[in-house]
């Protein structure tokens, strides 16, 4: 596993670069490996609830996280974030040729049968995910997409739900559907861009690269990543 490392820090927030295979949050409030554990041993104690932590991540999904260092700021950055005033872009492979630009609309709700699984329910949360394709790698006889996604709303596991729906689960993803490619074995998302105005009215963007795991896959599939760039 890579170290948390800190993309930005003020006295009001940080942006953390989580890396796959962490938890954010304390679950069931252990102490377990985490995020917040993290944080709390780094920074100390803020008694902050999650200390400060905004929004989450999958433990198998890496990328940028938004910590307050205070409750004015976590209640600021939690009302943007409700407000959808927060722009939350990440990178995803997934099985399949996708569409160049398109939605997904649909709302997500937990599957009655297997727990800790998501599905598209009718009366499910509302969930809207927004994707363009920045390219099309073809591999040991398959094709496969590298998307860009805006992520309107933060449902759980909702890129994972909406591209398995569609016909095109992430690589590696084997929750829901995904296949194993190129060895790697969680699902191929990453965190790669928060962008939001902040509470002195000045406009913000943080970017992370992509994870180490996620380059070299791309490498073995023979996709070059220097043809990669986020606009």
């Amino acid at each position: 596993m890579e170290e948390v490392k800190i993309v930005f820090e003020n006295n009001s927030y940080l942006v953390v670069n989580k890396p796959a295979g962490l938890v954010t949050t304390n679950e069931n409030g252990r102490e377990v490996e985490s995020l917040e554990l993290w944080l709390k041993n780094t920074y100390g104690d803020n008694g902050l609830r999650r200390q400060g932590i905004v929004h989450r991540l999958d433990k198998g999904t890496s990328g940028l996280l938004l910590v307050a260092k205070n409750q004015k700021y976590l209640d600021f950055l939690q009302k943007i974030i409700k407000e959808r005033k927060v722009k939350k872009t990440y990178i995803a492979l997934v099985g399949g040729e996708a569409s160049f630009k398109g939605s997904v609309d649909m709302p997500i709700g937990r599957n009655g049968h297997i727990f800790g699984k998501f599905g598209v329910k009718t009366e499910g949360k509302n969930a809207l995910t927004l994707f363009e394709r920045i390219a099309l790698v073809n591999y040991d006889g398959n094709k496969f997409s590298l998307l860009k996604i805006d992520l309107k709303t933060g449902r759980t596991h909702q890129i994972r739900v909406h591209f398995a729906y569609l016909g095109w689960p992430l690589v590696g993803d084997r929750i829901y559907g995904g296949k194993i490619v190129a060895g790697l074995e969680r699902p191929f998302l990453h965190s790669c861009e928060i962008n939001f105005t902040d509470m002195d009215e000045k406009e913000v963007v943080y970017k992370s690269d992509l994870a180490k795991d996620l380059k070299n896959t791309l490498k073995e599939m023979k996709y070059k990543t220097s043809n990669f760039k986020l606009q």
